[in-house]
């Protein structure tokens, strides 16, 4: 922070604020006596302004010129990015109203002047003028993705959840009740259970008989009915013949849906939650599931219960709503798309269990492929079908007539009632009812044996799409070997990648030479431009492409950024600046289609610039940039221009 705060003329105030929000509500007489408090100061671009717990606001700044960043840091030093604010916008306006100390780090992402109002004069007017108190925290309510508002609610939550706690302000450690309760390895399950049975919880943590801080396996009361009631087992034996020894742990700065993330994807219901190295307690299911009264997880329970198809359209019909609660409250779009996915996938399974309950069983192994957005796992509300169906070469004709037509009456069946579910057709047909779509191992192999082998360049425009499958349900080793023998091909055939490469430098970010947006010109969505193809498909394209020359298994978009650099293939640099460049453009993309649903419209793609704000703008150009980053590397890999 800048050393000198400097006066600035009254009248240069009162021009400022009479023109930004609340301060134009106040009367000229006040408004002047508030612009004799007011100094400016100048913060050099990447000037740390708060520190979050550290810093104690002295003042409410007010952004005359420049912009600047909110973020937090967690236990290992990644950074989530909450927010981007410009010229007119305000910093230290919760911390001060809440008596406590920055809630969050602010970075200057410009050379930036601000405008200085110290805290006594700003709670003075919050005290006495309503108006002015009333917008801060109706903006803290109401703003979309607004860091303030969460840290708002969690201030006013309490720890025995008797107010209303949500997934994003809250973090693992918040939430736990006690402190862990363990016995050794080698007590009995009778004295596990009694221990359960007197604490009145779920688990019970094993640690080493010489070390009680080494915590060695984990039994849950799952375990006492599926292991040992229901086998019959001697509850005299040792602990540790019903313990599980693998722990799953997760740090105690993890909000609470990270665990709930890792919870849904792994299957396991309770987490040790761990500080510095040292377990501090458990969270559960349950715990979460308190948290909000439309509990993702809810949700994802009520749909693995069902026990009719029917039952699965309403169900479905509820995760837009998920959707909305979890970006106001200010998830991230990596996030927001897992768990579109991990429902989405949830609704699936049960849909294909219940098929094969009514149809019988398949007469060869089969795996449920899912494709494009739905095979990269990154679905927004707008989720067209892209699916496919691989099954094991039958051993003989009668074999493969039965399973041509068990899975052509089972794709059929399955579509339609995705449909009901709300998943919308493909327009391009590429759905497992589809028989070209619907096939054995072998004729899979050959598809794309002949796809990378002679390449069409037209054609491989078009299944693109299928080169981002992964396994949906049934036997997902078949998948698994159809994506070993597509890394193998790759590996022999590159010519395919050439031509991959080039269509991916022939879709342009969509920013002029002089650097201003390039939008439609006419037409339904005259003035506006398509952040899906124009904004973000280069990223999957560049993304797809590499991975398939290095032989990653990832699908998903940011996932496979990763790994190539960890891997080497591109810096840890271009990584970090690809990955905040698709994240913004994601969170601008769902927020653009929510509030279409609030409005009652068909959500789509097309953003219109001129609705951005200033500073909006300039990390969406800045985004689109970085497109030309990515196709400086593929003619470094490709030599084609």
């Amino acid at each position: 922070m800048a050393a000198d705060i400097h006066s600035v003329a009254p009248e240069v105030v009162v021009e400022f604020l009479s023109g930004i929000m609340p301060f134009d509500g106040l009367d000229d007489a006040i408004l002047h006596e508030v612009a004799r408090h007011v100094r400016v100061d100048f913060f050099p671009k990447g000037t740390r302004l708060f520190t979050a717990g550290e810093t104690e606001p002295t003042h409410l700044y007010l952004i005359q010129r420049g912009g600047v960043k909110s973020f937090l840091t967690d236990d290992e030093g990644e950074v989530t990015l909450k927010d981007y604010r410009g010229e007119g916008s305000y910093i230290g306006a919760l911390p001060i109203i809440r008596g406590t100390k920055a809630n969050l780090d602010i970075e200057m992402v410009e050379d930036t002047f601000c405008f200085l109002l110290p805290r006594e004069v700003f709670l003075d007017l919050i005290n006495k003028q309503p108006g002015f108190a009333q917008f801060y925290l109706k903006s803290f309510s109401e703003k979309i993705v607004n860091t303030a508002y969460t840290e708002l609610r969690r201030h006013r939550m309490t720890r025995r959840g008797d107010e209303e706690m949500y997934l994003f302000t809250m973090q693992v450690g918040d939430i736990i009740k006690d402190t862990p309760r363990k016995v050794a390895v080698n007590a009995t399950i009778q004295e596990a259970a009694r221990a359960m049975a007197e604490y009145r919880i779920g688990s019970l943590l094993i640690h080493d008989p010489g070390d009680e801080e080494q915590i060695v396996g984990i039994i849950t009361d799952r375990d006492l009915r599926n292991k040992v009631i229901a086998e019959g087992l001697d509850y005299r034996q040792p602990v540790n013949r019903i313990m599980t020894t693998s722990v799953a742990t997760v740090l105690s700065k993890s909000t609470c849906f990270d665990a709930l993330l890792k919870m849904m994807t792994t299957g396991i219901h309770h987490l040790a939650v761990e500080r510095k190295g040292k377990i501090i307690g458990i969270v559960t299911s349950h715990d979460i599931m308190l948290l909000q009264g439309t509990s993702p997880y809810s949700l994802f329970k009520e749909i693995g219960k069902q026990r009719k198809i029917q039952g699965l359209y309403p169900l479905s019909q509820k995760i837009p709503d998920i959707i909305r609660n979890l970006i106001k409250e200010g998830a991230k779009a990596g996030n927001i798309a897992r768990m579109i996915s991990l429902l989405n996938d949830q609704i699936l399974e049960r849909l294909l269990t219940l098929l094969e309950d009514e149809l019988g069983p398949p007469p060869v192994a089969y795996c449920w492929l899912l494709m494009g957005s739905e095979g990269r796992r990154e679905q927004t509300f707008k989720t067209d079908q892209d699916n496919a169906i691989i099954y094991a070469d039958p051993k003989d004709e009668t074999e493969a007539r039965a399973a041509q037509e068990y899975f052509s009456t089972l794709a059929e069946k399955a579509i339609d009632h995705l449909v009901n579910c709300g998943y919308p057709l493909c327009p391009g047909e590429i759905m497992a009812r589809n028989p070209k779509w619907c096939q054995p191992v072998s004729v899979w192999k050959d598809y794309f044996a002949g796809w990378i082998g002679t390449p069409d360049p037209e054609e491989l425009l078009h299944v693109t799409i299928f080169f981002d499958f992964r396994p949906g349900f049934g036997k997902s080793a078949l998948a698994d070997d159809l994506r070993k023998y597509l890394n193998k091909q790759s590996r022999r055939q590159e010519i395919y990648l050439l031509h991959l490469a080039r269509e991916c430098m022939a879709v342009r970010a969509p920013l002029s030479f002089f650097k201003s947006f390039i939008v439609n010109k006419n037409g339904e969505h005259r003035n506006k431009l398509d952040i899906k193809t124009k904004g973000l498909t280069p990223f999957v394209n560049f993304a797809r492409v590499l991975a398939l020359k290095y032989g990653i298994n990832e699908t998903n978009t940011l996932s496979r950024l990763h790994v190539l650099s960890e891997e080497g293939h591109i810096s840890e640099e271009l990584w970090a600046t690809a990955h905040d460049a698709y994240e913004l453009q994601m969170q601008l993309r769902l927020i653009h289609q929510l509030s279409q649903i609030e409005e009652g419209v068909l959500p789509d793609n097309y953003i219109d610039p001129g609705q951005l704000s200033d500073l909006e703008k300039k990390m969406l150009k800045e985004s689109f940039e970085v497109v030309e980053r990515l196709h400086a590397v593929l003619r470094s890999l490709f030599g084609t221009g």
